[in-house]
């Protein structure tokens, strides 16, 4: 691996940590679910996954997030706690 690539890797994985950040503080969940939670809001929306993380982070910065990326993230971390409720003992 080129020296440019390892930068432009390293990069990347810092914008996805600084999202996983921001899906811990507001979703109330692990980093690992919150890493599951942005990688299936890639998949669903058909954006990178690096453009959903740099979205999520100026969301987190802003209170903006476009439309199509609002209602998957919220679908997805609404998922997300149903499953954490339905995991708890009564």
């Amino acid at each position: 691996m080129e020296v440019g690539q390892l930068k432009h890797a390293l990069a990347s994985h810092e914008v996805v940590d600084q999202a996983i950040g921001v899906i811990v503080a507001t979703g109330h969940m692990s980093p690992g679910e919150s890493f599951d939670v942005l990688r299936e809001v890639s998949m669903h929306t058909n954006i990178k996954l690096r453009h959903v993380a740099e979205l999520v982070i100026e969301w987190g910065r802003t209170g903006n997030l476009c439309a199509d990326v609002r209602h998957e993230l919220d679908r997805r971390l609404a998922q997300r706690r149903a499953q954490g409720a339905a995991s708890q003992p009564a």
